[in-house]
């Protein structure tokens, strides 16, 4: 997958119609928000309204004007999002997006500060606002980046949580295991709640009585072995 923002046009419907999907894959549409403006990095304002598609993978805005003109970005690039209705920062109310992109940090920054979005490097645009001419529509604008970002975890994340699903204690599955490290794990320490390693509580129980039973026949022989040394 390629970061940042990129042109995009491919369009339905001899050019005209719904942008393309990648439905082979899974893509699906998710919602569609007409006459929303654009602002790439800097601009001081907004590109001319336009149509943004949000589907299950990316966010696309076409332009309604000029058919060949359009911008994309994949959820798994877009590092922050935010509504936006301070005047002070921006003069609408619009949908703040920061994006990751591959290039170096003083070429985001030469990217940013070019006049006019056709002169822009999109490969160096890390900031991007959505301006709908309907205010109202923000929260659920908003709402639609969070499912989808939902949808695109990062990688390290969704790796890191596979990582904890398998070796937390409470969340440990005894099914996934080898008796010997079942065993291990019990020995380990005896504190945790090995009724959650497999879900069956009755067998969980019973592995606990078994433990304690093997700690009680542990103490009676050593207390044999003192009590014989005693009589020696």
């Amino acid at each position: 997958m390629v970061l940042g923002l990129r042109n995009f046009s491919q369009r339905t419907g001899d050019g005209v119609g719904l942008p393309v999907l990648d439905t082979a894959n899974g893509e699906e549409l998710m919602h569609v928000q007409s006459n929303v403006s654009i602002v790439l990095g800097n601009n001081p304002a907004p590109d001319s309204p336009g149509t943004l598609y949000i589907s299950t993978k990316k966010m696309v805005w076409l332009s309604d004007v000029d058919k060949e003109k359009g911008y994309a970005v994949d959820f798994l690039s877009i590092s922050l999002h935010a509504t936006s209705r301070d005047p002070e920062t921006f003069p609408s109310p619009c949908i703040y997006a920061q994006i990751e992109t591959e290039a170096g940090e003083d070429d985001e920054s030469e990217g940013s500060d070019s006049e006019g979005n056709e002169t822009m490097d999109l490969s160096k645009i890390t900031d991007m606002r959505l301006v709908p001419s309907d205010p109202n529509v923000l929260d659920a604008l908003f709402d639609f980046f969070c499912e989808c970002a939902e949808l695109n975890p990062e990688p390290n994340e969704e790796q890191e949580e596979e990582h904890n699903w398998i070796t937390s204690a409470d969340q440990l599955d005894g099914s996934m295991m080898t008796e010997g490290e079942l065993e291990w794990q019990i020995s380990e320490d005896p504190a945790i709640p090995i009724g959650y390693t497999n879900g069956n509580h009755d067998v969980a129980h019973s592995m606990l009585e078994l433990q304690i039973d093997d700690q009680r026949f542990d103490d009676a022989d050593e207390m044999e072995r003192e009590t014989h040394s005693g009589h020696q």
